[in-house]
């Protein structure tokens, strides 16, 4: 705007002001008329004219209040809503008082109405009384349980060693007389979040599943009016997951390990909501959001505006649905890949290799597998991204290795089926395991994988099943399988995503 005011003021010319000139030619203290007045009035006139047609309509219709300020905003008279869950004993909590729902096998969740603040001495968020008219603080801690709340906000409460390195956050009501050592050198107009940045975060798989998605269903409701406090912060962890970061919350993150700083909130929330595995259950939340729901805020968060190619191509030439295919480094290797691919593009496919732990952005990764039809990769972290597909249209193709479908199944079945989505998977047979160079044809490795598992436990699963075998596809099986997502993706109108 400040760049077009000289254009503007060439067009009025020199005469279009009016000015008292002291040191002028002519006479000291002569006022020099020009045609400012009339301009003036112009713009008067104009802008009682563009406010009468713009505003008339809203006073004459009696249904459509006037609102010259805008959308209104949350005030501090509000009543502040922490819990989303249905069912939640925290659900009607009040505006002032601790609550903990600790009845999920998963994930304890405590949640702090009315005034906190931190401790970071003791890790602690302090409750206090809300002052009184008179400005001295009120006995409203006195309705407040005594007891100390401790939680450790993680997704994983039943796996004992890992919690174990979870830092844990107290929770209490404050003293009247601990106000003063307490006094705020941060305030915040939103509550707090206290997540970790911890755990198996490291993984993909478990940074959406034991993270980003629990803290979504926490806070999605109050609409990024919420302060994330996060445990365990590290540049790697920000970095990687800084569109997900803004995308719940509009403020800055605090490190809450080594921000000795006192920060105050109206309310905050420790820990997060778990509804399964990469699941959103509508019916727990209020507003019956869903796993698609969760997918359009990774879409905003990425900012997929983008139009499938073929959309632009499909009058020139008949369409080719598009493949991703995994390709996988160390373990879980497919080891015909390349006959693989040239399979895909066989029946019908473009077929796209998608690289694993290649280190480019998040954003980039869901441009690319966005873009498919299909996604195919053998049961790894990978597939977690089976969220960046376009819902209703797209499908998983899950290469399961022996000894593994179960846990391949248990992963990622139901979050493809909560996004609309056709799910496939090809469990490897024996013969398509390089297993078959380890062991013995009749080693119950090969023979029983179920048996052996009942037996040997995890530990085996880990060991031998997910860390020590590649496959080599079956073509000739393979291939039914993808002419029948072949099929399927041609019948599917091209659409955006």
């Amino acid at each position: 705007m400040a760049s077009k005011l000289p254009d503007a003021t060439k067009g009025l010319g020199a005469g279009g002001m009016d000015v008292e000139d002291g040191s002028g030619g002519g006479g000291g203290g002569k006022k020099v008329a020009g045609r400012w007045p009339g301009f003036v009035h112009f713009f008067f006139v104009l802008t009682v004219v563009t406010c009468a047609l713009v505003y008339a309509p809203r006073f004459l219709s009696p249904t459509v209040p006037v609102d010259f300020l805008g959308p209104r905003q949350p005030s501090s008279g509000d009543a502040l809503v922490l819990d989303n869950q249905v069912n939640s004993p925290c659900a009607s909590m009040g505006a002032h008082g601790i609550c903990c729902d600790r009845s999920d096998f998963n994930t304890d969740v405590c949640f702090m109405a009315g005034e906190v603040r931190t401790d970071a001495a003791s890790l602690s968020f302090l409750l206090f009384p809300p002052q009184a008219p008179n400005g001295t603080a009120n006995d409203a801690n006195a309705t407040v349980a005594e007891k100390e709340e401790r939680v450790r906000p993680y997704t994983r409460k039943w796996e004992k060693h890992l919690m174990a390195n979870i830092q844990e956050v107290r929770l209490r009501a404050a003293r009247p007389d601990e106000a003063d050592a307490h006094r705020c050198d941060v305030r915040h107009d939103a509550p707090a979040l206290v997540m970790t940045a911890g755990g198996y975060t490291g993984n993909l798989f478990h940074a959406f599943n034991d993270g980003f998605l629990p803290a979504w269903l926490t806070v999605q409701h109050l609409r990024r009016r919420v302060v994330l406090a996060v445990l365990a912060y590290n540049p790697w962890w920000a970095g990687t997951f800084r569109e997900l970061v803004s995308g719940l919350s509009d403020h800055h993150v605090i490190d809450l390990l080594h921000d000795k700083r006192t920060h105050c909130f109206p309310g905050a929330i420790v820990g997060t909501r778990f509804h399964g595995i990469l699941a959103v259950e509508p019916a727990r939340t209020k507003d019956n959001r869903t796993l698609v729901d969760f997918h359009d805020f990774l879409a905003g968060g990425y900012k997929d505006d983008s139009t499938p190619p073929e959309a632009t191509q499909q009058q020139q030439q008949p369409r080719r649905p598009r493949l991703g295919l995994y390709s996988r480094k160390g373990t879980r290797v497919i080891e015909n890949e390349a006959a693989v691919a040239r399979l895909a593009e066989s029946v019908g496919f473009d077929v796209s290799i998608l690289e694993t732990a290649n280190g480019a952005p998040l954003s980039s990764e869901y441009a690319a597998v966005s873009a498919c039809d299909v996604l195919v990769g053998v049961h790894g972290a990978d597939l977690t991204k089976l969220l960046f597909l376009r819902p209703r249209r797209a499908a998983l193709l899950q290469i399961a290795p022996l000894g593994v479908p179960h846990v391949a199944r248990g992963c990622y079945e139901k979050a493809t089926a909560m996004m609309e989505m056709q799910y496939e998977q090809y469990d490897a047979a024996a013969n398509e395991s390089s297993l078959v160079r380890k062991y013995p044809a009749d080693d119950v490795v090969l023979r029983d994988p179920e048996a052996a598992t009942r037996e040997r436990g995890w530990d085996l699963t880990a060991r031998v099943y997910l860390g020590g075998q590649n496959v080599s596809l079956d073509l000739g099986r393979f291939g039914d399988t993808l002419r029948r997502l072949h099929s399927r993706a041609l019948r599917l109108p091209v659409a955006g995503p």
